[in-house]
């Protein structure tokens, strides 16, 4: 897909971190016009300001809300050909264990794990069919008219402990990838997802320092924490790519998860 400022991008989670970094980069370096959805108005705004896009305040386990959020998008930049699902969480939670203090068993509590899922997967689903069928009102441009790009995570693969639900959540998105590619493909619209190791983003910024070394040392090559540029950067590249569908890309420096 050729980028220019004739093209429209919804980026979820587009106020802060991967998110952010992508939709500068769309906007900075190509023209596209961005639309940021996510929930912080104060840095959704200020971006969208920044980059002459447009912010709309999304909550993705929201069907309301989702709807809306294109809406506004839609009649302030027309109807998006690009879609980076970037929005997502997660929780560190055994399946069960003991209290510390009582030694009394207790289990995840199964709320806190369909919330995981609610926002990561399903939220992830929602917007990709939302936006889909938004597409379908285009016309092809060099035989495609859109392309997808969602986040996963190396735990869709190697989770550690505690993370029975992100890993959960992030494999449903890595496995519904090739599935919905193969969906759209006759209406020319591309899907791929990329599964980002340890990165530099607003969750690990109010970690203290030496722990964030500690984990950067921990990739074998190179030895440091991702940069939210480098996610932009292969994004954007599954984006411009047409021959790049169906795929699943860590982004890790090699790196593969101990248990804990």
């Amino acid at each position: 897909m050729k980028l220019d400022s004739s093209i429209s991008a919804v980026i979820t989670g587009g106020a802060s971190g991967l998110g952010a970094a992508t939709a500068t980069k769309l906007a900075t370096e190509y023209g596209v016009k961005v639309a940021l959805f996510d929930l912080n108005e104060e840095k959704g705004e200020a971006l969208a300001a920044e980059l002459g896009g447009v912010f709309c305040k999304v909550n993705v386990t929201d069907d309301a809300s989702v709807d809306a959020g294109f809406e506004k998008s839609r009649a302030a930049i027309g109807q998006e050909r690009i879609l980076v699902n970037c929005a997502g969480t997660g929780n560190a939670i055994k399946t069960a264990s003991r209290d510390k203090e009582t030694g009394e068993a207790k289990h995840f509590p199964l709320d806190k794990f369909d919330l995981i899922i609610q926002i990561n997967l399903v939220g992830t689903f929602r917007c990709i069919a939302k936006s889909a069928a938004g597409m379908l009102s285009l016309d092809p441009i060099d035989g495609e008219r859109g392309a997808i790009v969602n986040t996963a995570s190396v735990a869709a693969e190697d989770g550690q402990i505690g993370q029975a639900a992100y890993s959960a959540s992030k494999g449903g998105v890595v496995g519904m990838t090739l599935p919905i590619a193969r969906d759209l493909s006759r209406e020319l619209i591309r899907v791929n997802t990329i599964l980002p190791g340890i990165f530099d983003t607003p969750l690990l910024a109010g970690a203290p320092e030496n722990v964030r070394q500690a984990l950067g040392a921990m990739v074998p090559h190179p030895a440091r924490l991702g940069v939210p540029a480098e996610y932009a950067s292969l994004a954007t590249e599954m984006i411009r790519n047409g021959y790049f569908n169906g795929e699943d890309v860590r982004l890790d420096g090699a790196i593969r998860m101990a248990p804990r």
